[in-house]
Formats: structure tokens, C-alpha cells, sequence
């Protein structure tokens, strides 16, 4: 059953995109909003095919780890990408996105801050929690990106979280002290997302790097394991390949596209 907030005439009526979410499809139930706009993509979907689900009974994040999808309470939504380029400059749609899903919830009066490569924490009394994640999944022929399935989970209404997640996440409910409007919410980030889309697509990262910047949570402690190599250093900055930049105990900078993030924040986070 839907939710009025997520009411498709209603949403249609507010989201004021060219194109991103002009097809949309409000699911009562899913495995996966990823799998459901990655199985219409097959099928030849256009870009900006948008689908939104009540409930997840498979949700997943980054390095397969499960997304807490209960019914009802969040929003849980994938858009179909088709963005025309070559497989090795995709990576920054990531960044695209968390840009403009902070830039969204700021004008909605949160503060936020983000967290490479995916994640979006709400400052709180007890330092920076996981308030929602971006998990982009490429198709590709050829060295070019067939499509991109841009999936997006955020806590809005929940009040309470299972005992592994208690301690590092939170909802815009709970920082607000009232339920939020999940419609709002979604209609404002893709306000925000699709004139930065087009703008990567046409100019490149660059306006969109300097607005992730203005969020992100830099100059922390970290350390990455690939494979058999682990880097220990200071996350310094962010490149326009959508890589992190870890400077070394040694003054090495290293470039880190993918790998195990290990963020060793202060213990007032």
C-alpha cells in the first residue's frame, strides 16, 4: 500500500524535472529498486525512468552489505542513467549525485556532510551519522556505459534502527522531531540532480567536485585494504576521476578508486 506522501499523481506534480522522473513506477514492494530499473534498462527503458519502492526485502549497499529497507518509513528509489560515456569516466556520477542530495537536504534545513565515496551523514549531538547511500551500478559494451542504475536510500522516517546500525545511523525524523514529507524530500533531489547531471555530461566534474567538496568531510584518518595491500593515511582530497586521495605517514598522495574504507574519525563521532 502506498503512502499519500508518495502518491504518484502528487509526485508528479512536484517534481519539476525535464525528464528524470517523468516515467515513474511507485512499487508497494520490491527485492531491489537497482534490480527492478536494471531489468527495465534490458528492456530498452529511456533515461530517467524513476522507480520508487515502499519497501525493500533485499535492499543492498556498497560491497553487497544490506540496506535497512523497512515498509513505509523511507525512501527507496533507483534512476535509470544513460549517459553516453566512455566506462572510465562514470565514476563521478557517484559524486554527482551525493552533491546533490546534500544541496537538497540543505535547503530543507539539514546539515550534512559527506563521506567518500558514497555516503551522507546528518551532523547530530553525537558527531556525523549515515542518514542515506548512493550505490551506482554500471552496465557497459565495449569500453562505453550502456546504462547506469543509480540507486538511493535514505532514513527519513525511521525511529529506531537494528542493534549493528543504532550507534552510526539516524533519520531526518529523528533530527527534526517530526515526520518529514518522504515526496518533498524526493522531489527536491532530483530538482537538484538533474542540472548537475547534465552540466557533468556536458562540462565534466568539475563544478560538481567543487560542490561535494563544500560537503565533504575531509582530513580524517583512514586507511584502505586492497587485497593484500593496506594504505594508512589522511584523506586529502577527491580527484575528477571520483578517486581519494590519501596522503601517506611518507608524504606519498595515492590515488584510491576502489577498496575497504576504514574511517578512523575522532571518538566524538
Amino acid at each position: 500500500m502506498t503512502v499519500a506522501d508518495l502518491e504518484p499523481s502528487k509526485l508528479l506534480s512536484t517534481i519539476c524535472a525535464r525528464r528524470l522522473g517523468r516515467n515513474l513506477e511507485i512499487l508497494p514492494s520490491c527485492a531491489s529498486t537497482n534490480d527492478e530499473v536494471a531489468v527495465r534498462a534490458r528492456a530498452g527503458a529511456e533515461e530517467g525512468l524513476l522507480i520508487v519502492a515502499e519497501e525493500q526485502t533485499s535492499g543492498r549497499g556498497r560491497r553487497g552489505r544490506t540496506w535497512h529497507s523497512p515498509p513505509g518509513e523511507n525512501l527507496y528509489f533507483s534512476l535509470l542513467l544513460r549517459p553516453g560515456l566512455p566506462a572510465s569516466l562514470a565514476a563521478p556520477v557517484t559524486l554527482v549525485a551525493g552533491a546533490a542530495l546534500a544541496t537538497s537536504l540543505k535547503v530543507l534545513g539539514f546539515s550534512l556532510r559527506l563521506k567518500w565515496p558514497n555516503d551522507v551523514l546528518l551532523d547530530t549531538s553525537h558527531g556525523p551519522l549515515k542518514v542515506a547511500g548512493i550505490l551506482t551500478e554500471m552496465a557497459s559494451e565495449g569500453d562505453r556505459v550502456r546504462h547506469l542504475v543509480l540507486g538511493v536510500g535514505i532514513n527519513v522516517n525511521s525511529q529506531s534502527f537494528p542493534d549493528d546500525l543504532a550507534t552510526r545511523a539516524t533519520s531526518l525524523c529523528l533530527a527534526r522531531g517530526q515526520r518529514v514529507d518522504r515526496g518533498e524530500v524526493l522531489a527536491a533531489f532530483v530538482h537538484a540532480f538533474e542540472p548537475s547531471y547534465d552540466d557533468f555530461l556536458a562540462n565534466g566534474p568539475t563544478a560538481a567536485l567543487a560542490q561535494w567538496n563544500q560537503f565533504a568531510l575531509l582530513g580524517q584518518p583512514c586507511s584502505v585494504d586492497r587485497g593484500r595491500d593496506r594504505i594508512e593515511g589522511t584523506a586529502e582530497a577527491v580527484d575528477e576521476s571520483g578517486a581519494l586521495l590519501i596522503r601517506t605517514a611518507t608524504g606519498d598522495l595515492i590515488s584510491v578508486h576502489a577498496g575497504e574504507i576504514n574511517w578512523l574519525f575522532p571518538s566524538w563521532c
